[in-house]
């Protein structure tokens, strides 16, 4: 449970997830650790979640070691995560150093193909806690993070050791720990007991939770890297604005996404791609562009949203095809580790199966009104909003020249 780590160390978190891995431990180096790991299981991997609860509206954060293996080495997967969580060797300065340069070189490298979902984390920082965790964690402010940490790692080792321990110390022990597994009922009566062993192996205690203050940034913020395209964003939240979640706003958003933002940035705008997104769990919305030529007439047409939707003529059969079509999304197929984990989640944020039922009712329910009704929400979000793109610096430079220094401008690379 990231929750129990100060701010200041949630920049840690991709690298040690990696480090759990990838620096060995007290009696195997990482090259025969990851022999062992490949021999005995179907592999070990990190991720995390930023987040919010869907009732209590509390910021979530988790990094999650993912594992599969099958039931005649569960006991070899056990002690695999064991080793790594308990014995993990962090002082390795030559190992680490080449693990914060390969990630810096990755980040860097991804800003041009990814770039639109560095432009939806950055404008998530600026709504609520978990937004903020996640730019910190794999964000522009985690690569400026990066920039810093490959010096720090060969001019002040010992201090960069000091924060890696005080990661592991605030994550791993019997009160931040959480197991899902995922098997049938006959093996969960084998493992049930390996698992509760293992779990008892790991130090007691817990931390109590972190106070996070997220930082303050631009409400339009331009960031330039060498390319010829751009990715236009803007952001708002709108339970602040007073929305209330209805399913409905699945359908509404499938609908917009496939016609009005396909049509405008898409098709008329040039725009590799275009998207239409909200989070149910934290109320904000974000529209972004991919691979955009525009800048301006991108906003113009984010702008006029609410219009597209207050005007809206839809027929039966296209109100029909969208509700299906949102019924598929939620229905899709899933593989059992999927499932498990999606199950986690879900337990995680408090998306009870009450809940879910009562948000399917309602995209079935869907009808025009409800396109209407948004209406109102969309036009305070587009006059309220945050915006942030990442693009072409002669681009972004003009529009600040039109608009006396709108955008709040730093180069990223």
């Amino acid at each position: 449970n990231l929750r129990r780590l100060p701010q200041e160390m949630l920049p840690y978190i991709s690298l040690f997830g990696r480090a759990l891995l990838e620096m060995g431990t007290e009696t195997e180096d990482f090259v025969r650790l990851a022999i062992r790991i490949g021999q005995k299981t179907g592999g070990i991997r990190p991720a995390s979640l930023t987040t919010l609860h869907r009732t209590s509206r509390e910021s979530l954060a988790w990094l999650f070691l993912r594992g599969k293996s099958t039931t005649e080495q569960a006991a070899d997967l056990l002690g695999i995560l064991k080793d790594v969580l308990l014995t993990m060797n962090l002082d390795n300065q030559e190992r680490f150093r080449q693990m914060v340069l390969e990630e810096k070189a990755d980040m860097e490298a991804s800003l041009i193909p990814a770039g639109t979902r560095y432009v939806n984390t950055r404008l998530r920082a600026r709504f609520d806690q978990a937004g903020y965790a996640a730019e910190k964690m794999g964000g522009i402010d985690y690569l400026y993070f990066l920039r810093q940490l490959a010096s720090d790692v060969s001019q002040d080792w010992p201090k960069v050791l000091e924060n890696l321990e005080a990661v592991r110390r605030a994550l791993i022990n019997q009160g931040g720990v959480s197991a899902n597994v995922t098997l049938d009922t006959d093996n969960w009566k084998n493992f049930e007991g390996l698992l509760k062993d293992f779990m008892q192996k790991l130090p007691t205690g817990s931390a109590p939770a972190a106070e996070w203050q997220p930082a303050k940034y631009p409400s339009a913020e331009g960031l330039t890297i060498p390319a010829q395209v751009n990715y236009v964003g803007k952001g708002a939240n709108l339970f602040d604005l007073g929305y209330r979640l209805d399913g409905s706003m699945f359908v509404i958003s499938k609908y917009v996404n496939s016609t009005y933002m396909w049509e405008k940035v898409r098709v008329q705008g040039g725009a590799y791609g275009a998207s239409f997104s909200f989070d149910n769990r934290s109320g904000v919305l974000t529209y972004l562009s991919y691979r955009d030529p525009n800048l301006l007439q991108t906003l113009e047409v984010y702008g006029k949203t609410s219009e597209f939707l207050r005007k809206l003529d839809l027929s039966d059969e296209e109100l029909t095809k969208t509700i299906v079509g949102t019924i598929g999304d939620m229905d899709a197929y899933q593989l059992p580790d999927a499932k498990g984990f999606t199950s986690l989640v879900r337990y995680l944020v408090g998306d009870t199966d009450e809940y879910r039922q009562e948000v399917r009712d309602q995209v079935l329910s869907t009808n025009s009104s409800d396109f209407h009704a948004l209406a109102d929400v969309l036009a305070r979000a587009e006059e309220q909003g945050q915006v942030a793109v990442l693009g072409s610096a002669d681009a972004i430079q003009k529009v600040n020249e039109e608009l006396s220094g709108w955008l709040q401008i730093q180069k990223v690379l």
